[in-house]
């Protein structure tokens, strides 16, 4: 009998074991492969070759309206590892005040594979190394100091089985990548220019989006132009103008103002004591204009290649498109099940009817909670770049983070930049150097003025999101557009 074969009637067995002592619901998340590779290039040295490989299996009982976790590496420990979560969820029940409940769902069964056509863990050291040297003799300039380059793939294949009968397997892959280049300017500081491998709409998650040059490696000479343009450029000015967002900034603004503000959880409290809270309460749905009319916001759990489309969450709910914030109200939030549960009990009415399918874990031996997906801005009616910028009469153009900063309920920020490009009467003007901008949420995207069309779109990556403790790290994308602010305070104040 195969191991497969074997830990699924050892799972079923004590899943209806667990039912048969009294709990609610139970759910197993087999980890078969979690395998990943990280390679790290610093002046055309290998610097860093780490890889790691894990297998094991994660049990939640849900007893009493509490949950009890645990998770072992050792198959012939089955049987104990269920019973650990079922002592736990016991102890726990005795202590909740909000009793959680999964609801009533159908089981069902699904698969999901990430795109792809060549498993980049599977390809030899030898290329993967000879493919970054090439990559860094196209970034090596005499007047360039630091040449980074930072590679790293997962395979993860998890099987998942719930007391309700579904049974989900998904094989996911993800590939990432990072480019960076630093110089000394005049003024003896250290600049950087970088590019992060970014997804290919309707293209794959393999060894091929990795060697795809329009993607990420092609974008070198392009890197060291922008940098020596940096070197002797002006600093921002303190002042009060139009801020442009290309997608390698505009992610990240997406992902630290939008993103974790409406992850479920967070509202209700669960990250205070380590990643703060958020300004939203449940009140706020259906209220709370979080931004001007031309703010549309996606959890868009089907973006083929993205790290944040996984078929299925650490729930067996299979990923939906819906709404977060409409015309710029907000209407909706990351969820899952027990999330919902408890948040429609503390609020005495029902404000979130289904699972948005946002329960996810970093591995077998974390329980899962509410992480985001692919939060996405829609792309808009206001044109390219080009069109954009011809409607700014005082503005800049900002592009990837040097620094963050984020209030601790995420209704204030602070965002260091690499590169700035002016903006006057409708035309660039010249590049400029250390530019930041700074906002508070709320009123940030209620000055949102124009939103890029769909060419503007790009899908940017993000493999290191940490919540949740003990910390669990996460993947996943946001696909957002070109986007203008008005009104917005950058540059610092000398």
């Amino acid at each position: 009998m195969s191991i497969f074969s074997e830990l699924k009637q050892a799972v079923t067995r004590n899943i209806d074991r667990m039912t048969g002592s009294g709990a609610q619901y139970t759910d197993v998340r087999w980890y078969q492969d979690d395998s990943s590779e990280m390679l790290v290039m610093l002046d055309g040295n290998l610097e860093g070759n780490d890889t790691s490989a894990e297998s094991g299996l994660g049990v939640r009982v849900l007893y009493g309206g509490a949950w009890g976790f645990a998770a072992t590496s050792r198959t012939a420990d089955v049987d104990s590892c269920f019973d650990r979560a079922m002592s736990n969820a016991v102890s726990a029940s005795k202590l909740v005040k909000v009793r959680l409940d999964m609801g009533s769902k159908l089981g069902h069964t699904g698969s999901y594979t990430s795109p792809h056509q060549v498993d980049p863990i599977d390809v030899s050291l030898s290329e993967k190394v000879d493919f970054l040297r090439s990559v860094d003799e196209s970034l090596t300039e005499d007047w360039i100091l630091r040449r980074m380059l930072r590679v790293q793939f997962q395979r993860m294949i998890i099987h998942f089985w719930s007391s309700e009968g579904t049974y989900t397997m998904k094989k996911l892959i993800n590939t990432f990548a990072h480019m960076t280049a630093l110089a000394m300017d005049t003024d003896h500081q250290m600049q950087r220019r970088s590019k992060t491998l970014v997804c290919e709409t309707g293209g794959t998650r393999g060894w091929e989006m990795l060697t795809n040059p329009a993607l990420w490696s092609g974008h070198a000479e392009r890197v060291k132009k922008e940098l020596k343009e940096i070197l002797a450029a002006p600093e921002l000015e303190y002042g009060t103008r139009s801020v442009i967002l290309l997608p390698g900034q505009g992610h990240l603004q997406v992902h630290e103002t939008i993103g974790h503000p409406l992850e479920l959880d967070r509202i209700l409290g669960y990250e205070l004591s380590y990643a703060g809270g958020s300004f939203v309460n449940l009140d706020s749905f259906g209220k709370l204009k979080y931004g001007s009319d031309k703010l549309n916001v996606s959890a868009y759990g089907s973006i083929v290649n993205s790290p944040g489309t996984f078929g299925f969450d650490a729930e067996g709910t299979p990923e939906r498109d819906y709404l977060l914030i409409d015309k710029g109200v907000l209407v909706n939030c990351l969820t899952s099940r027990a999330m919902i549960s408890e948040a429609n009990q503390r609020a005495g009415r029902e404000v979130f009817t289904e699972s948005g399918g946002a329960s996810r874990s970093t591995s077998f031996y974390r329980a899962p909670i509410d992480r985001m997906t692919n939060v996405n801005i829609l792309p808009g009616p206001d044109g390219t770049l080009k069109d954009i910028i011809k409607t700014t009469e005082d503005g800049i153009i900002v592009d990837n983070p040097t620094s963050w900063s984020i209030g601790s309920n995420r209704e204030h920020f602070h965002f260091g930049c690499e590169i700035a490009w002016e903006v006057k009467n409708g035309e660039i003007t010249r590049v400029l150097r250390n530019p930041s901008y700074q906002g508070h949420t709320v009123e940030f995207y209620n000055n949102l003025s124009a939103v890029g069309d769909q060419s503007t779109w790009v899908v940017e990556q993000v493999e290191n999101c940490g919540k949740g403790e003990p910390n669990q790290v996460m993947e996943l994308g946001h696909g957002v557009p070109v986007i203008k602010f008005d009104n917005v305070i950058s540059g610092e104040r000398k």
